[in-house]
């Protein structure tokens, strides 16, 4: 008796690539829509679950390039625009294995999936840190300076967790904060513990500005995050500024739109 069309996809469902070969040669003969469009799927589904899966071996291969054996930290900055909130700036050390699943530059996942790839992230690291440079700091002595605090108090960070880094790896452009920094451009979408740290300080550094949007609700920091929206810069406007703000942001950015 033929298997029904539900039968075949309920097999189909989660099937691995092996055991798909296998079905797939048993179906082969078989004329029905409802089959065709469901190994087609499965097919498809595979296929871009391989695709993933080599994408994510690339981002674990070309920092083994880089580390050649040495202890690794990466490291990259969120919220180095916004003109309110925290400069953060993430580190993470991560282990060769288990690879984490769906990690990658933060700008290309979904809250949800950065949240569900952050805490597999802090599950499986050897250390990570989320290190903070506030407002004040900011306007005292500028982004410039403030980015090679960040980044020297993440590294820091790591050390104390008993790991001394051989090799520190960041996204972008050399900052010369560390003989042991090693710059790569977009290296959040290439390097694995590049964009373990990026997502790491997406991640809390959303979760603080949510924090702060309970203390100053008129700004909207739970949807703006301290960027210059539109509404954020309305309400600027409206309410001037709280002690989260960049003032030097503000008065540069700002100038002609408030006056």
């Amino acid at each position: 008796m033929a298997q029904t069309v539900p039968d075949i996809k309920k097999r189909l469902a989660g099937i691995d690539a092996p055991g798909f070969a296998v079905l797939e040669r048993s179906l082969c003969a078989d004329t029905r829509k409802g089959v065709k469009e469901a190994l087609a799927a499965t097919r498809r589904r595979l296929d871009a679950e391989e695709a993933e899966a080599a994408r994510l071996r690339r981002m674990y291969e070309f920092e083994d390039g880089l580390a050649d054996g040495r202890l690794l930290v990466g490291l990259d900055e969120v919220g180095r625009g916004p003109l309110a909130g925290p400069l953060a700036v993430g580190a993470v050390v991560l282990p060769r294995e288990p690879e984490i699943a769906g990690l990658n530059d933060s700008k290309k996942l979904s809250a949800a999936q950065r949240t569900s790839v952050a805490e597999a992230v802090k599950a499986t690291a050897r250390a990570w840190a989320v290190e903070y440079v506030e407002a004040d700091e900011i306007d005292a002595v500028g982004i410039s300076l403030c980015l090679k605090m960040a980044f020297s108090r993440a590294v820091r960070a790591v050390e104390a967790a008993g790991l001394v880094p051989a090799v520190v790896l960041l996204d972008g452009n050399p900052l010369g904060f560390d003989d042991r920094e090693v710059s790569v451009v977009k290296g959040d979408g290439c390097c694995a513990s590049v964009a373990a740290a990026s997502i790491v300080a997406k991640v809390e550094r959303d979760s603080l500005m949510e924090t702060y949007a309970r203390r100053f609700p008129q700004y909207g920091f739970e949807k703006c995050k301290g960027y210059a929206s539109p509404e954020h810069i309305e309400a600027i406007r409206a309410h001037g500024l709280c002690p989260l703000h960049r003032k030097s942001f503000c008065n540069s950015l700002l100038q002609q739109r408030l006056f």
